[in-house]
């Protein structure tokens, strides 16, 4: 079974602190990734920038605005897909990755979502370069 795992942050909390102190959070993942990587189980793994834009159709039309929905201070700032027998091992796996292992990430209201993914289809360019 595929599942989506979506890292979530809170920008405020990142941005009042240094650039160097990021960075020597963001160096401690390193080696929690590897773990991650060395389960066999993360098919793709990705960071993502923060901006954002929203699309939604609205009489008929789509629309498209700035930023997440205006109610959440969070942001999805990794997501990935790993292969897992059910829930509880998805579960396992994805507490290897930095986001609950780095403690300093509760400084910046880290946390991870998990979900089945009930749809996964890969097209065959696609296929050939994660080959």
């Amino acid at each position: 079974m595929i599942f989506l795992g979506m890292g979530y942050l809170i920008p405020e909390k990142m941005d009042a602190r240094p650039n160097a102190e990021i960075e020597a959070v963001m160096s401690e993942c390193q080696p929690h990734l590897e773990k991650f990587y060395d389960s066999g189980n993360v098919l793709i793994d990705a960071g993502l920038q923060l901006e954002t834009k929203s699309l939604r159709r609205v009489n008929g039309k789509v629309t498209v605005t700035d930023g997440p929905f205006t109610e959440s201070k969070e942001l999805i700032g990794s997501i990935f897909l790993i292969e897992a027998e059910d829930m509880d091992e998805a579960i396992q796996l994805a507490a290897l990755h930095p986001t609950t292992q780095v403690s300093s990430g509760e400084d910046f209201g880290w946390r991870i979502e998990i979900r089945p993914v009930h749809y996964f289809k890969i097209n065959e360019l696609h296929k050939k370069v994660i080959s």
